[in-house]
């Protein structure tokens, strides 16, 4: 373990001495703070910090990814194109000594990076509503809704009567022969259950939909709860906005009991919200039923003249601190740094510079649209979906996955709370399965390559 320790301070100062690592945190030292006065997002505060922590993280993730290839990747084959590598071969170090030492001087020094930056976004963060001029509605809904950690819950889709209903209406248009020529079994079968979707979400005018959560156990202190959602219309409205009503709480009552004898309220909301927009609803804390159970239903008002689609609708409630929510975001980023960092001394092991530099890069780019890829080949004909089956999607898997829920940014903009489940399935996977396959297969292609030959 010394000598792995020796080869990583090694590692770090060689680092250190490089221009790039200089530019990238001298960059991100003059960036973030400058970044913080200027963001005004959709104007209010809690937009603002929306988009000063989406960019924050995202800008501080992304440099430190490409700062991670260049070091990782340079570190071992300037040692072999220098020679300088004879001198630790010539002293008692093994080759997995070499290879674990210079990944754990780089995951070392990415850590450090990741905390000095991290700490400078979550300064910010913090200092950023002081500085702004809100008033009073806007700091409490940027407590409500943005410095929080919140768990959501949504209404589960029963997939096999959705899937039951699409084979059944794709062997009638097959049998009709109105399937488009052309069109793959399974490309029509995707189409058919996104429209599926969409009819069973649709409300017409003056008709209503229910969505139903369980399980839902406030904290102690708890006030309220939200409801998000998301309106889509078959016809724009002029002036950009549905007119709805929402009704909240046990819905069962009222058909179990008179309105007398409800043990719980059902609150009535009335909203006039954009449309394509994420927005949410407040509702009292007591409109839960005791056993954890609370409905929303949506009225598509005469006042819209359109049928509205409500999107993504799912509960929010209060599960955590924004500090603790922002430990888990920075956990997951340095998860994709210590990939990063196994991949570029995996690459160095056997290829040049430029080689590995240009693989690493493309590595992370198919990570950063990997969750997006799995789902697009879905869509495909059937032939081309059986051979992803067949051969591409073990090779995706072996790829790391840094978007959908594996990307912190989305869950710190919405304030939704990052399990544990989700973050221990992040290191598992891509720190002790991908990064460890890696790291194992460095120490073996260098232990075969050879350094040097031997001239007599």
């Amino acid at each position: 373990m010394r000598k792995v320790w020796a080869v990583a301070r090694n590692t770090i100062s060689q680092i250190l001495r490089m221009k790039v690592a200089l530019l990238v945190i001298v960059g991100l030292l003059i960036i973030l703070p400058l970044m913080g006065m200027i963001v005004t997002g959709d104007g209010t505060l809690k937009g603002k910090l929306q988009t000063f922590i989406s960019y924050g993280l995202s800008l501080t993730g992304m440099l430190l990814s490409i700062l991670t290839i260049i070091v990782a990747t340079y570190t071992l084959t300037s040692d072999l194109k220098y020679k300088q590598i004879y001198l630790i071969l010539s002293k008692p170090v093994h080759r997995f000594q070499i290879v674990c030492g210079k990944l754990l001087g780089i995951v070392i020094l990415d850590a450090f990076l990741l905390a000095v930056f991290a700490a400078i976004i979550y300064g910010l963060t913090m200092f950023m509503p002081k500085l702004a001029d809100a008033d009073e509605t806007e700091m409490a809904q940027a407590q409500r809704e943005f410095f929080t950690a919140r768990a959501s819950v949504e209404d589960p889709i029963d997939l096999q009567d959705v899937v039951k209903e699409v084979r059944e209406r794709y062997q009638r248009l097959k049998r009709q022969g109105q399937i488009p020529e052309g069109m793959g079994e399974q490309e029509a079968l995707n189409e058919l259950f996104n429209q599926e979707r969409i009819r069973r979400n649709a409300v017409a005018v003056g008709k209503s939909r229910e969505w139903e959560f369980e399980d839902v156990k406030l904290l102690g202190d708890d006030e309220h709860f939200s409801i998000e959602y998301k309106y889509n219309v078959a016809v724009n409205p002029p002036d950009s906005k549905v007119y709805g009503t929402w009704f909240v709480g046990d819905l069962r009552q009222e058909t179990e009991a008179d309105v007398g004898e409800w043990e719980t309220p059902i609150y009535r909301l009335d909203p006039a919200d954009v449309i394509r927009t994420v927005q949410e609803i407040q509702v009292p804390a007591d409109a839960i039923a005791a056993d954890g159970y609370v409905a929303a239903r949506f009225v598509n008002t005469y006042q819209n003249n359109t049928t509205v689609i409500p999107k993504d609708v799912k509960l929010l409630y209060e599960s955590g601190t924004f500090e603790g929510n922002f430990v888990r975001a920075v956990l997951m980023i340095m998860t994709k740094l210590t990939f990063l960092a196994a991949l570029g001394v995996f690459v160095s092991t056997w290829l040049s510079f430029p080689v590995g530099v240009l693989v690493s890069v493309a590595v992370f780019f198919i990570g950063t649209f990997n969750g997006f890829m799995l789902d697009s080949f879905t869509t495909l004909s059937h032939d081309i979906t059986a051979v992803y089956y067949s051969i591409f999607k073990g090779f995706l898997w072996l790829l790391p996955q840094f978007d959908g829920r594996f990307n912190p940014t989305e869950y710190m903009i919405g304030a939704e709370a990052i399990s544990m489940s989700v973050l221990s399935q992040a290191m598992f996977y891509t720190v002790i399965i991908k990064a460890g396959i890696l790291t194992l297969l460095g120490i073996v292609f260098f232990r075969l390559r050879e350094v040097a030959k031997v001239i007599v």
